[in-house]
């Protein structure tokens, strides 16, 4: 069996990718902040797949210590680790000019490093290995800025930017490296914002584009998808 890593798995994106996984017979490890909402998510995946391991970690990934420590017990738990979405990410709705003391360096630590130790902990080891499959959740914002959340865009950027640059020094590997960028996607992020879930991109679309890409055959390799609502952005 496949292992996966997956951070920020007990909602949205993440929690479809790791369900969808799990009904493709993969292990997997996962991170949240929460102990319940990880319990919770691993009851539910031992109803889909009762064979399965799973490794689950309370993780801060903002913290460069916090995600080491997951990666090195989720290797120790699972064994090596095949297929890495990074899906950890924050969201603030303010343009540079009126962003708090800390938000830069909070969204840095929380939308683009953990990528990068993450890349820079498995990368080699999957190039031994002459197999793997990364997915970095960008978004839409990493293509066209969103000017109402400046320091998001410039964050989803440089994680679209560093997808590329793993990409290239991993390809002649036979390891693959994936951008996902999903538009408008019904996720926590649009609590109390009353909208129709027939005009967003789902969750569970995400996931069914992860699953299907790493079904691909060994030759072939998806660069970057994006994924939008068909009547455009909400």
């Amino acid at each position: 069996m496949k292992n996966a890593l997956i951070t920020a798995a007990t909602k949205g994106i993440g929690r479809a990718i790791t369900i969808a996984l799990a009904k493709e017979g993969i292990n997997v490890a996962v991170c949240a902040r929460g102990e319940k909402d990880l319990a919770d998510l691993k009851a539910e995946l031992f109803t889909i797949n009762p064979n399965m391991k799973i490794f689950t970690a309370a993780t801060d990934v903002s913290v460069k210590a916090g995600i080491l420590k997951f990666a090195a017990d989720a290797e120790k738990e699972l064994g090596a680790i095949n297929i890495i979405v990074n899906n950890a990410g924050i969201y603030e709705p303010f343009s540079i000019l009126d962003d708090g003391e800390d938000t830069f360096q909070k969204s840095i630590n929380t939308n683009l490093a953990p990528a990068y130790e993450l890349y820079r902990y498995f990368g080699k080891k999957m190039i031994a290995a002459g197999e793997g499959h990364i997915f970095n959740i960008c978004s839409v914002a990493s293509l066209n800025p969103v000017v109402e959340a400046g320091t998001y865009s410039v964050t989803k950027f440089a994680l679209f930017g560093l997808t590329k640059v793993m990409r290239l020094e991993l390809q002649a590997h036979n390891v693959k490296v994936t951008a996902v960028i999903p538009g408008s996607t019904l996720t926590s992020s649009w609590d109390g914002v009353a909208v129709d879930k027939n005009v967003m991109v789902l969750p569970e679309d995400i996931a069914s584009a992860v699953v299907n890409i790493y079904k691909l055959s060994p030759g072939a390799n998806v660069d970057e998808i994006v994924i939008k609502p068909v009547n455009g952005q909400v």
